[in-house]
């Protein structure tokens, strides 16, 4: 669910573009190790910065995440899925490229089926459900203004993915499976009477992205065991009653003494680099601040953040404007108002940012195989500030980064005056259960 500049595209698609000699060079050089492949197996990709594509051709049936912007058009349209008797959502296996080059340890895993949802099991389900094409298209210019009605619901569906996020993330252990992971969202998505966002969004073909190590985003949850020391995001989007939250965290399985100490710096730098943002917002800042804030934090420290990938508006659609750049936009924007709503979600990475694609046309790796993090939420301007809807509850746990952070001790929920008040107390309690 990052993330791509063309808000009618998906935390997810993307655009090969022609690369300069020089950085294939470059690529050529870090990639000319690599082991070949002995396996099969955000959402949103910007057009600015050139992707390295698999050295397969692109099949008619790909996935493709990242369109070419279109000129201005109406906004609205669409609507939600009409309910049938079930939803089975096929997929086809893509043939494995023997060649194919990954840049790093990990590999794909074999893919159990994808799980399906009975539409009579949950409040709504979205209009892509059936067919994998969203019809529903927010604006890719104007920024809708949530109503008080919009924003009740909206709350809500950012508190299941929070709930449905923690249960994830406490399954982040040696030897459990991302395969087990999304059986576990799954269920606790429509447990809930949400419908898991990320399924068959574009023809994804499960309910959650799982990011390990060296994966930036859009992960496909499958049979690997998780190892001690691997880093994981899990990026949770659920539907409920008509509305999308979004949200997405780091684990450490084994916890954070199976890490070494270059990966701790690189959550912390991530995690820091991404409350700093969020403190930024308030009505009447430009959104360019948001970029160039991450890209100040982390570039002096030797970390380098992704350009492919942005946030995105996001509400009845999944991705809709505005977009949320991660790096510097030496241009104005768009400026804050009370009732935006948007995700943050920085991919920051130990070395190049270049977003390298394995041949399942999701998944989103480093280019020279070194790690990624990435924290998201989902985010409601105030009209003192800023409060995360997708904020974390009394029964979430407080991760190493959040005691240690610089920003920001403890858990972050905005800089409303009501989410001030909410964090403090929340952060009372977790100090006094110690």
């Amino acid at each position: 669910h990052a993330h791509t500049h063309n808000s009618d595209d998906l935390d997810l698609t993307m655009a090969m573009t022609t690369m300069t000699m020089q950085r294939l060079l470059a690529v050529s050089a870090v990639l000319a190790t690599a082991t070949p492949n002995c396996h099969v197996h955000a959402f949103l990709p910007s057009s600015t910065q050139p992707l390295l594509a698999p050295s397969t051709p692109t099949s008619t049936t790909s996935l493709d995440m990242n369109k070419r912007a279109k000129p201005k058009r109406k906004t609205g349209g669409g609507g939600f899925g009409k309910k049938v008797t079930n939803i089975n959502i096929k997929t086809k296996k893509k043939p494995t490229n023997p060649n194919f080059v990954y840049a790093g340890a990990l590999r794909p895993h074999d893919q159990s089926p994808t799980r399906i949802v009975d539409p009579d099991a949950v409040l709504a389900i979205p209009d892509y459900a059936i067919d994998g094409v969203p019809k529903k298209r927010g604006s890719a210019y104007d920024i809708e203004i949530k109503s008080e009605e919009d924003i009740v619901k909206m709350r809500a569906a950012g508190k299941a993915a929070r709930e449905v996020l923690d249960l994830a993330g406490r399954m982040a252990k040696a030897g459990v499976t991302t395969d087990e992971i999304d059986e576990a969202v799954h269920a606790a998505s429509v447990e809930r009477g949400a419908y898991p966002s990320p399924l068959n969004y574009r023809k994804f073909p499960k309910s959650c992205c799982t990011s390990v190590n060296e994966v930036i985003c859009h992960g496909i949850p499958d049979m690997r065991p998780l190892e001690d020391g691997d880093v994981i995001n899990i990026d949770i989007t659920v539907y409920l009653d008509g509305y999308h939250g979004d949200c997405s965290e780091m684990f450490v399985v084994g916890g954070p003494e199976a890490l070494d100490e270059a990966g701790r710096n690189l959550i912390q730098t991530t995690y820091d680099c991404w409350v700093e943002s969020m403190e930024l917002v308030k009505p009447g800042v430009n959104y360019n601040v948001i970029g160039r804030s991450i890209e100040e934090h982390v570039k002096p420290k030797g970390y380098s953040t992704v350009r492919s990938f942005c946030g995105h508006g996001i509400g009845q659609t999944f991705h809709t404007a505005p977009n949320i750049y991660h790096y510097t936009v030496n241009q104005p924007l768009e400026e804050m108002k009370p009732g935006h709503v948007f995700t943050i979600e920085p991919m920051i990475c130990e070395g190049l940012a270049d977003p390298y694609m394995w041949p399942d046309d999701w998944t989103a790796t480093t280019v020279d195989g070194k790690r990624s993090a990435q924290f998201e939420h989902t985010l409601l301007v105030t009209e003192d500030g800023v409060e995360a809807l997708t904020g974390k509850l009394e029964s979430s746990p407080v991760q190493f980064w959040e005691e240690a952070s610089a920003i920001q001790k403890g858990i972050w929920l905005g800089t409303s005056e009501g989410a001030r008040e909410r964090a403090e107390k929340l952060n009372g309690s977790k100090v006094e259960s110690k």
